[in-house]
């Protein structure tokens, strides 16, 4: 044994093994990697074929080499199959954030790679990435199938309003939404052979802003036979995504409807806040799925300022209804990454910055924060607050972990919101700003007068 090798294998001694029966696999598209102690087996690493009945054959490998618990990357989708196998074993899995594995050093082949999960495993090194009950996973991949649905639809609005350009046809500059009644309204009579832009412009509906003359000025153009082709071929194949959304949709209620009750179900939701639309527009699903959230969540998370129905649902599949996972308001804001993360060295605190994430919850509760800009509630004053100091990033982060602490507590103790909890601090905020305006006044040379005097 060279000493390069002596010297590694000292080295990997000084660590305590805590999990003696850990395995490690590498996962790959068309083949595992699955390592066990030494020992356990004569070969103590062996591949096998990604089909199932080779994923139960590694399975009852590793239950002959008396494997307690397993660690896996998060590679694609690829692990999802060989998780579901292994969990109907009984086997304790950790399903492991690729990126903290690569940072630590140690491998450059499958072997090496499935060998070296293994070792961090036993050693107590990786954490496991929370992943929720099966059932709530289902409603989240239906959830993000929809989001794709909605993305590849958009992708073809791009191509309606490339084919009208070419044609030098205005009209989506005209009215907001070329999907809307007007707009498909106008673009089938085009394509059925109308031209004249005055009986173009007579199917515009009242809710429009542009008159019937602007509407018939952006319809003059040249209908050229490739472009009207193009264009209707878009539209088809928007119509038949909105369709598959609607599928998506009604499949996603049927999930829904199998979920118990937190509430008496005879119990009406709140009213609704003056903020939300009485009927679902844009990408909104066309069933009462504000009602469902409160139902299943046990509390209204759309009486929170910035949070809609979406918002919730993203929330409940993300996540769940059990926060058992999460001890304290303040893990569950570590996990969304919106929480600082002190960098502290011979107590100074070196970094704060938040990390780098791509959870969804974290993505949707920043475009709530961000809405709040002209909010006259609580949060909206925070926000606006915030941004003055710390500028407009720096505040959507903050206010997107105040309105993580503020739904985990809704949701674990199952309470409807009430904002006169914030009372005190607007009044405190109120006092804060009227002094700093006297002293501005002040030094300007003027004095204030109350409204009431």
């Amino acid at each position: 044994m060279s000493k390069k090798k002596s010297k590694r294998k000292k080295k990997g001694r000084l660590l305590r093994v805590i999990r003696s029966n850990a395995a490690g696999i590498d996962i790959g598209a068309t083949k595992i990697y699955v390592a066990v102690p030494e020992g356990c087996d004569k070969e103590p690493v062996r591949s096998f074929e990604t089909f199932t009945q080779d994923l139960h054959e590694a399975a009852q490998w590793l239950k002959s080499c008396g494997i307690d618990t397993i660690a896996m990357e998060s590679t694609g989708v690829y692990w999802i199959p060989l998780f579901q196998v292994l969990e109907s074993y009984d086997f304790e899995l950790f399903l492991v954030n690729a990126g903290h594995v690569k940072h630590a050093p140690g491998r450059k082949t499958d072997v090496e790679d499935c060998q070296w999960i293994q070792y961090l495993h036993s050693v107590g090194l990786l954490n496991r990435s929370f992943r929720p009950p099966q059932e709530i996973c289902a409603v989240r991949s239906l959830l993000r199938h929809r989001n794709n649905l909605i993305k590849a639809s958009a992708t073809h609005i791009q191509h309606m309003q490339k084919s009208l350009t070419q044609m030098n046809l205005q009209i989506h500059n005209v009215i907001s939404d070329i999907t809307g009644t007007t707009g498909l309204a106008i673009l089938d009579a085009i394509l059925a052979g109308e031209r004249d832009p005055h009986k173009l412009a007579e199917l515009r509906d009242p809710r429009i802003k542009s008159d019937k003359g602007t509407i018939a000025k952006s319809l003059e153009g040249h209908y050229l036979s490739e472009h009207l082709f193009t264009l209707k071929q878009a539209i088809q194949a928007y119509r038949y995504y909105k369709n598959m959304i609607n599928e998506c949709d009604s499949e996603i209620e049927k999930y829904l409807n199998n979920f118990d009750s937190q509430i008496d179900p005879e119990k009406n939701p709140p009213p609704k806040p003056k903020s939300l639309r009485k009927k679902p527009t844009g990408n909104e699903p066309h069933f009462d799925l504000r009602t469902h959230m409160y139902r299943i969540l046990g509390t209204d998370l759309t009486q929170i300022d910035g949070i809609n129905s979406m918002t919730a649902w993203v929330f409940f599949s993300e996540v769940g209804t059990d926060l058992s996972k999460f001890p304290s308001k303040e893990k569950f804001s570590k996990w969304l990454a919106l929480s600082p993360n002190n960098n502290i060295t011979g107590d100074k605190i070196k970094s704060s910055k938040t990390l780098m994430s791509k959870n969804r919850l974290a993505i949707a509760l920043r475009l709530s924060a961000q809405s709040l800009w002209k909010s006259q509630s609580f949060l909206g004053f925070y926000y606006r607050r915030m941004r003055a100091r710390q500028g407009p990033p720096k505040a959507i982060t903050s206010t997107a972990h105040k309105l993580a602490r503020i739904i985990y507590h809704l949701v674990k103790y199952r309470k409807n919101f009430d904002e006169s909890v914030f009372a005190d601090e607007i009044k405190l905020h109120k006092k804060r700003l009227e002094t700093r305006i006297r002293k501005q006044a002040k030094m300007l040379g003027f004095k204030l007068v109350s409204a009431d005097s």
